[in-house]
């Protein structure tokens, strides 16, 4: 028997529909500006953050192998099929940004917009699709109230 922690899984997921508001209003309103920088700086941060959780949650929940890395995170999840191949290669390149944006952030570039911001709101609403697929597939319908 499986412990998923579907609460905690859905709680992370709830911080999704800001990050994408975050990411589209930057991206269409995209100047250059420092408090432009900032936002787009802080919602990339948190998309890696949630997708991490969320893996990381659903690989202790099924007893998946260990995560090296994570971009190993990514690649578990992808291996046991929770995320489509469309996902996939884009969130390993988002996860790839987490030490420049928080180990080496007095390097990142606040006055471009990065090639990832427009793409990715669609990429985490289909991500958190694919989360609620495989556990509603694998554990059934989240119990109402739950």
């Amino acid at each position: 028997m499986y412990y998923v922690n579907r609460e905690q899984i859905e709680l992370r997921l709830g911080a999704v529909p800001d990050i994408v508001a975050g990411l589209r209003q930057t991206s269409a309103a995209w100047n250059g500006d420092l408090l432009q920088g900032l936002v787009q700086e802080r919602c990339l941060h948190l998309a890696i953050e949630t997708v991490t959780d969320v893996g990381s949650y659903i690989i202790d929940g099924f007893i998946m192998r260990d995560a090296s890395s994570y971009e190993d995170i990514i690649g578990i999840i992808h291996e046991e099929g929770v995320l489509d191949d469309s996902v996939f290669h884009s969130l390993v390149e988002l996860v790839g940004l987490r030490k420049p944006l928080v180990q080496e952030y007095f390097h990142w570039d606040r006055t471009s917009l990065h090639p990832l911001t427009p793409k990715l709101p669609g990429l985490l609403e289909l991500f958190a699709s694919n989360v609620h697929d495989y556990l509603n597939k694998e554990l059934g319908p989240q119990p109402e109230g739950v």
